[in-house]
Formats: C-alpha cells, structure tokens, sequence
C-alpha cells in the first residue's frame, strides 16, 4: 500500500490534535489561579478576572488551531 493512496478526512485527527495543548494550557492556567487565591484569599476577585482572560487567550489558540485544521484538510 503506497502512502499516497490513503484517503479519508484528516480535519478530525488535526482537530483532536490540536486541542491537546490548549487543554494542557487551561489547566495550568487554572491551577496556578486556585494557588494563589488559597495563599492570598483577599486577592480572589482580581486573579479570577485574570484567569478567566488567561483561558480566554488560550482558547483562541485552539479555534484558530481547528480552523486552520480545516482549511488544510477539505
């Protein structure tokens, strides 16, 4: 079997691929957030808005991820 004849669509695969570092991103993002709101309780509401501007960027990775894996693969 040549390599060239392998057919099928490829857009799944890249697109589980993809997320696997945003994934990774997020929960560090969230973990170092719980972290420092358990060693400065007071600072709650500052580094939640924070966090949630953090997954916010880290998320745009991703969809940019998916649709350039899209665009790749018709």
């Amino acid at each position: 079997m040549n390599v060239a004849e392998i057919t099928g669509q490829l857009a799944p695969v890249a697109f589980g691929i993809a997320t696997i570092g945003p994934a990774i991103g997020v929960g560090i993002v969230v973990g170092k957030t719980v972290e420092s709101v358990a060693r400065q309780p007071e600072l709650q509401g500052r580094l939640t808005g924070l966090m949630f501007l953090g997954i916010a960027f880290t998320e745009a990775l991703a969809f940019i991820a998916i649709a350039v894996s899209f665009i790749q693969f018709p």
